[in-house]
């Protein structure tokens, strides 16, 4: 690392007066300590009146990147290190994304215990997880603005994912209890990061990737991330032959002004395009997925199924350092979602060809226009310190939701993009107005309190069979008290809420109820050890929901729980060890149930159980080392406990679908050179059997990933 250093000039970086800055500081090189008190004194002892002089470089050693321990986040509004949040945060860095080689949101979302995958069906059909017990798929972030239309996201061009456990509350505005799952988008640097990257694998896994950044100027860079990906399938249809497969490709340019200055200005672009065939899973046979099916590898799409997608995304971000305490950031974006796709779900029996009635079929369109601009600042008042952050937010949607319609035949159909029925499209309109403050408070040292409040004014228009227009005026709050007696210590209690009127998620239940209600109350400890190397976190949390509008267990009311309750309790490790072991692991314990059903309609036999696809426990664990001469192995596993469908039997005596527990084992071995890397990775060592996303109503389940080797290389300049 090279550090240009000109007397009488802001210094490039101070030393960090925090407690972390002083616990860590001793493991500087000599060098960059020398550095830094040399910039901290402004260059004075070097300087003499009105004399310029030449430019001083000095070369230190670089730090070790972030491994497994992530040491920044902008979940909180402003960027910190996650030790210091009064809430559980999980972060998914790209060490271990690149270790693990998971190339998508999904995968990498397995190392985030508490959570688990719905099946995509109808509306909400993409990424659908379930965290803490509730649905997550209005609480998708890129870059902390709402991302929520339906698509399978990549993480070619991902940093690292942030998982803020808790409800949305003040930061996010309206949200579910589960929490928030923010995906941070890789930057240009002034240093270069060049990788270019090939891996082949069985069951056709094809994939060419590359990571490029370059310096264009004192305070500029260029970043460009791309990606495309083949991948086929062990699982194929007994007739045809045909497999589910996945074919997407990417392209995320981005150009950054002013660097290293009180003014920077980023400007990104992020495009998808993906052309799969589906997989919806096969069916159940006396609540028990058909396990003969799944063993035979049974597919049920033919080879006109598809998944047709393209994603667009464009932002401007401008970030102004009105001085060391004061930063003023806003964020204008403009995004654009399109996907039509046709796939067939596994009922009955399996035949060459799937009927109307067992297609999927939807195509549609989303416009987002976002702009954010919020101010934090720190200063001191009545000899207390405060850090501020308050900002304004405007939010424009305009969705728009058709059906296909068949041109083939009964027998045969077929289902073409662009080709819809007669009825209706489904259409969605809204606009948000937001705005936001919150202010923490070191009222006594070591002692902080976390106050923030955010009021959204929502306008919306829903159409469909019958319409639907909804203002909705809601406050949402946040609360936290920090008590931090060490740099390396940090107890906090948290309280959040936040509300969701949910016609924007194609969950509509009327005027005549409530928004949805979020409660959340959090107790946590959070520790560094191994010299702030190794983080280590614990959360004893109560979630409580009301006016649940997502389909739960049953299907005949429009609000299926009044109130729903999640009771948990988290333990999660990240970082080194030892300088050449290092592990990321959780444990998630959930209890889970519904306490009320819905007024008037609601199936009383469904009280005191518990809700789909919230298995009780999870367990997640990935370790690797460092052996001499650049060699690196590594493995780990994936754990989930039973976990409950849908109900086949309507409003029956409680008796849902299930699928069992499972215990999934992965490994890696790798080989590290300057110039080079070779890396070979074994999925689902032991071929297990497993079901790994269930369908909201019960129909039907997925199974996960059959055993599959990967040899990939990376060549970095």
């Amino acid at each position: 690392m090279r550090i240009q250093y000109y007397p009488g000039r802001q210094a490039p970086f101070a030393p960090d007066s925090t407690k972390g800055g002083a616990l860590f500081s001793h493991r500087l090189p000599l060098a960059a300590a020398m550095a830094t008190a040399m910039l901290a004194t402004g260059g004075y002892a070097w300087a003499e009146d009105d004399k310029t002089l030449k430019a001083v470089t000095v070369t230190a050693t670089q730090e070790q990147p972030d491994g497994y321990r992530a040491t920044k986040t902008r979940v909180g509004k402003v960027v910190q290190d996650p030790h210091d949040v009064p809430q559980a945060i999980t972060t998914v860095t790209r060490a271990l994304i690149e270790e693990q080689e998971a190339n998508s949101l999904r995968e990498a979302l397995r190392n985030v215990s508490g959570l688990s995958f719905n099946a995509a069906e109808g509306g909400r059909s993409g990424d659908n997880m379930n965290l803490r017990g509730f649905y997550t798929f209005g609480d998708m972030y890129l870059d902390g603005i709402r991302d929520t239309a339906q698509y399978n996201r990549e993480v070619f061009n991902l940093e690292q994912v942030d998982v803020l456990r808790g409800a949305a509350a003040m930061l996010f505005g309206r949200g579910q209890a589960g929490g928030v799952i923010n995906q941070v988008s890789k930057t240009p640097m002034l240093y270069g990061i060049n990788k270019v990257g090939v891996g082949v694998g069985t069951d056709g896994f094809r994939e060419v990737k590359a990571d490029l950044n370059q310096r264009v100027g004192d305070t500029t860079a260029f970043r460009l991330n791309v990606m495309n990906r083949d991948e086929g399938s062990a699982r194929s249809n007994p007739y045809t032959g045909t497999e589910p497969e996945i074919h997407r490709m990417g392209f995320a340019p981005s150009i950054s002004f002013g660097l290293g200055t009180n003014h920077e200005v980023t400007l990104s672009h992020f495009w998808l395009k993906t052309n799969d065939r589906p997989d919806y899973g096969i069916p159940f046979t006396a609540r028990r997925p058909n396990e003969a099916m799944a063993k035979a590898g049974n597919y049920y799409g033919v080879s006109d199924s598809f998944d047709d997608s393209e994603t667009k995304v464009s932002t401007l971000n401008y970030l102004y350092k009105i001085s060391p305490d004061t930063q003023w950031r806003t964020v204008l974006r403009s995004a654009n979602y399109k996907r039509a796709y046709w796939a067939v779900a596994g009922q009955g029996t399996l035949t060459q060809y799937s009927t109307t009635s067992q297609a999927k079929t939807r195509q549609f369109e989303t416009d987002n226009y976002v702009l954010q601009s919020d101010l934090n600042t720190v200063f001191n008042l009545f000899g207390m310190r405060n850090e501020l952050i308050t900002g304004v937010e405007y939010l424009n949607e305009d969705s728009i939701r058709r059906a296909l319609r068949n041109v083939g035949s009964t027998a045969r159909p077929l289902y073409l993009p662009g080709q819809f029925t007669t009825a209706a499209p489904i259409t969605y309109k809204g606009e948000t107005y937001s705005a936001y403050v919150q202010d923490t408070v070191e009222f006594v040292p070591d002692w902080k309190l976390t106050l923030g409040v955010r009021r959204d004014i929502m306008k919306s228009d829903y159409f469909t069979t019958t319409a639907f227009s909804g203002n909705f005026s809601e406050n949402s709050y946040r609360a936290g008290l920090s008590w931090q007696p060490t740099a390396a210590q940090h107890y906090y209690a948290g309280w959040s809420d936040s509300f969701s009127p949910t016609a924007d998620l194609y969950q509509l239940s009327g005027s005549q109820y409530p928004a949805e209600r979020s409660k959340v109350m959090e107790l946590g400890s959070k520790w560094l050890l191994a010299d702030g190397n190794l983080s280590l976190r614990t959360a004893l949390y109560r979630a409580i929901k009301d006016w649940e509008r997502n389909t739960d267990l049953e299907s005949t009311a429009t609000i299926l729980t009044r109130k729903r309750q999640s009771d948990g309790v988290e333990l999660e490790v990240a970082g080194r060890i030892t300088d050449n072991w290092e592990v990321f692991g959780g444990l998630s314990y959930i209890h889970a149930e519904i306490r009320e059903v819905a007024p008037g309609n609601g199936n009383p036999n469904f009280i005191g159980q518990s809700p789909r696809n919230t298995p009780r426990k999870t367990m997640n664990l990935w370790t690797t080392y460092q052996l001499p001469y650049g060699f690196k192995v590594g493995g780990g596993m994936e754990y989930k406990s039973r976990r409950y469908g849908g109900s086949p039997t309507g409003t029956a005596a409680f008796n849902p679908n299930w699928v069992d527990s499972y215990v999934r084992w992965d490994a890696m071995v790798s080989y590290d050179q300057p110039k080079y890397t070779v890396k070979f990775n074994v999925q689902n060592i032991f071929d297990k059997l497993y079901y790994d996303a269930l369908y909201d109503s019960g129909g039907f389940t997925v199974p996960g990933q059959a055993r599959r080797f990967i040899l990939s290389t990376e060549y970095k300049f």
